[in-house]
């Protein structure tokens, strides 16, 4: 279970614009969530997605990149997907980004429940 925790931390342009629109489309979205383990920029808690909205340090550091894969192990471990959006896409696609997810968050969700029946 995703545990809320405040850290007082503001999410970026990018992550905001995303939790907007998500919201828009009536997505529960929480952002900069901590799970015990580490800062999640964007998360969707009834479909168990977590989002990062990635500068390019995250495709250009190597240690950036080890550190990545490490964090999306401990959630997927507790059940959560991650996904990695740079925020060039979010920036440019938000639109069809934001609508997208929303619709695989529906899917997820539907999972979930079937799953749990």
């Amino acid at each position: 279970m995703l545990k809320i925790i405040n850290n007082y931390r503001e999410p970026t342009k990018e992550a905001r614009a995303l939790q907007e629109a998500l919201e828009k489309q009536g997505v529960t979205v929480y952002v900069e969530v901590n799970d015990g383990f580490k800062s999640i920029d964007v998360a969707l808690p009834k479909a168990k997605i977590n989002i990062e909205v990635d500068g390019i340090q995250h495709l250009t550091n190597p240690h950036q990149i080890v550190a990545d894969l490490n964090r999306g192990y401990y959630s997927h471990k507790k059940g959560y997907s991650t996904m990695h959006i740079p925020n060039e896409m979010i920036r440019s696609h938000l639109k069809e980004i934001s609508e997208a997810l929303a619709e695989a968050s529906k899917i997820k969700e539907q999972e979930i429940h079937v799953h749990l029946s």
